[in-house]
């Protein structure tokens, strides 16, 4: 597993999620530790982390 820190897409504040780095590529929602808001998360290992996304999703 890999730390990976990023700014939550709707209170800005510094978080971090765990990342499985055995999963090429992973697609989810998780909520935001902060302010409990839904994240889409996209992230991408190509022998590291190649890619990362953490979106606000659609209201």
């Amino acid at each position: 597993m890999l730390e990976h820190f990023f700014q939550c897409p709707y209170c800005w504040q510094s978080i971090s999620m765990l990342l499985d780095e055995m999963e090429e590529e992973q697609h989810y929602i998780e909520d935001c530790e902060v302010c409990c808001r839904p994240i889409q998360l996209t992230y991408f290992f190509s022998g590291e982390l190649a890619y990362f996304s953490a979106l606000a999703l659609d209201e």
